[in-house]
């Protein structure tokens, strides 16, 4: 039954786009694709590449030295294999650099034992080692807060409740099964997986409102650290940046440098940390039996002044057509407890071998192949929705209005016409399985063609849904034809998206040289097809 699930679909699309493709050839270059194949399979540096990219160079914070350490490294690893114009392209708006130096955490009393912790990014230092109390703050309005008035100072306060855990009787990593393969490609409508509605954006305001309230009475009553109970189990530590004491008055102030720590001009904040759920639990439940627990804290940072802020551009010159461009591309950024493995050096990685292989394979494409790597994704995409500003156009309103459909009109820029298609790599380390057509019909017959050129048939799923929280709306948010793949999930949420465990060792080999493969033979097929690739009406067109 789930063979035959599989199989109905597909030879539905498979005769629709034969029709299609009878009246209007898709161009295919079948020998320059298993040419692709082979060097990707057989030759790939794709593991070195992201070893450097981590184990040398990671983490890589938005801003921060080592992130300016790897583009360099980076820069140099794409002119020794050939590209043109290797530059970095900067953008604003400029944030702080941030580099953990030393952190350990520990209870001291009435027993020993260390704490399974990380500082959150832009965090300040404490200065030397402090030992505090810990204080457990339960409040959740500002009326039980003014009832810790004078009962913090040197505190280490524990914020959150504690959180209750379970075992997990579900596989940490999966890959997409036949069934919700087929969902996926019988989606008859666009749907943008993941972005939230303005109701939830609101309640999330809110929330933060909230916290920057707490943040402020911490501080104000002399707390030395401010402790979250971090998401995550079985020592995996899920944590990003720490709050700024701004809080977002609406939508307009998400992922502003107003709101957020890394700006310059942030207030001035105390220590803050997240513990391991398991650890955080516990000293809770000491607390609450009466226990007068000690807790050590030592946390060394180097704040710097940015000088730049920047994206990795570099490009595989076009013929005929080379005023015309193909981009392939990945946010270069990552956060800072792990070393930034499958958020995002797996797709940095991924677009980096597939410029190596077209090099390597002296293929010679009619329009310009452009790779670009870009920062501050973690931030709210600020490196990609700036490139495209720039070069292409931009949508009038603030970022997540725009992404939701509610932005005003696009402004397009000379470079608008001359872009043929975006492809973007960043959801972990699983293979590619399809393609998200972003409700762009059109796009489908070209798709098919391309992967059935490919030939793997765990990667046939084209569906039209949307999907978010990456680089390519940076390009769809004006009009152009920007996508990001399906790829199988593996433990990319429950173990390493944004969390300690974000390492090399979480990527699987096999799924990102097929991943590199077809990346190279997407953007090659695209660089060589004689029209531009299809668009979709542009957002707010009455039609």
């Amino acid at each position: 039954m789930k063979i035959r699930l599989v199989l109905v679909p597909c030879l539905f699309a498979l005769l629709a786009v034969s029709a299609i493709a009878q009246n209007n050839p898709v161009f295919v270059d079948t020998t320059a694709v298993s040419a692709i194949r082979d060097e990707a399979l057989k030759q790939s540096q794709v593991m070195q590449t992201l070893s450097y990219l981590t184990d040398v160079y990671g983490p890589r914070l938005t801003w921060s030295p080592e992130y300016k350490e790897a583009a360099q490294w980076t820069s140099t690893k794409l002119k020794e294999w050939g590209l043109q114009n290797v530059h970095f392209e900067n953008w604003a708006p400029l944030g702080k650099g941030w580099t953990l130096k030393k952190f350990s955490a520990q209870a001291v009393s009435p027993k020993a034992f260390p704490l399974i912790a990380y500082p959150k990014a832009w965090s300040p230092g404490t200065n030397g080692t402090v030992r505090g109390q810990v204080v457990r703050l339960s409040a959740g309005s500002e009326t039980e807060l003014n009832e810790y008035k004078g009962k913090l100072k040197g505190a280490i306060v524990f914020a959150d409740p504690p959180r209750p855990l379970r075992a997990r009787f579900t596989a940490d990593a999966t890959r997409l099964t036949d069934s919700v393969l087929v969902k996926y490609a019988n989606a008859s409508a666009p749907r943008m997986a993941g972005m939230p509605d303005s109701t939830q954006i609101m309640y999330y305001v809110k929330m933060m409102q909230f916290g920057a309230q707490k943040l402020a009475f911490c501080q104000k009553e002399g707390a030395a650290v401010l402790v979250s109970n971090a998401s995550g189990d079985d020592g995996t530590v899920f944590t990003a940046e720490a709050s700024s004491g701004h809080a977002p008055q609406g939508l307009s102030d998400l992922f502003s440098p107003t709101t957020s720590a890394y700006g310059e001009n942030a207030p001035k904040i105390i220590p803050q940390i997240s513990v391991a759920a398991e650890d955080y639990n516990r000293v809770v439940r000491m607390i609450d039996k009466g226990q007068k627990v000690m807790v050590e804290v030592t946390l060394e940072v180097a704040m710097t002044k940015a000088d730049s802020a920047f994206n990795i551009v570099a490009e595989i010159p076009g013929t005929d057509l080379k005023d015309e461009v193909v981009m392939i591309g990945a946010h270069f950024d990552s956060w800072h407890t792990g070393t930034g493995a499958t958020d995002n050096a797996t797709g940095s990685a991924v677009c980096l071998e597939a410029v190596r292989i077209i090099q390597k394979l002296g293929l010679i494409p009619r329009r310009t192949i452009r790779i670009g790597l870009w920062g501050g994704e973690e931030q709210g995409l600020l490196g990609s929705r700036a490139y495209v500003a720039k070069h292409f156009g931009e949508q009038e309103g603030d970022f997540l209005s725009a992404m939701m459909g509610r932005g005003g009109p696009i402004k397009k820029k000379e470079g608008f016409e001359k872009l043929s298609v975006y492809f973007n790599n960043d959801n972990g380390t699983g293979k590619v399985r399809g393609v998200y057509m972003q409700g762009n019909e059109a796009t489908r017959p070209y798709f098919r063609a391309w992967l059935n050129a490919y030939n793997d048939p765990t990667a046939q799923t084209l569906t039209l849904s949307n999907t978010s929280g990456t680089d390519h709306l940076s390009f769809d948010g004006v009009g152009l034809p920007g996508f990001q793949f399906i790829q199988d999930p593996i433990d990319y949420n429950t173990r390493t998206h944004h969390s300690n465990m974000d390492v090399y060792d979480r990527a699987q080999e096999g799924d990102l040289k097929q991943a590199s493969a077809i990346m190279a033979a997407f953007a090659y097929n695209a660089a060589m097809m004689p029209e531009r690739f299809p668009r979709k009406p542009m957002p707010g067109a009455n039609n």
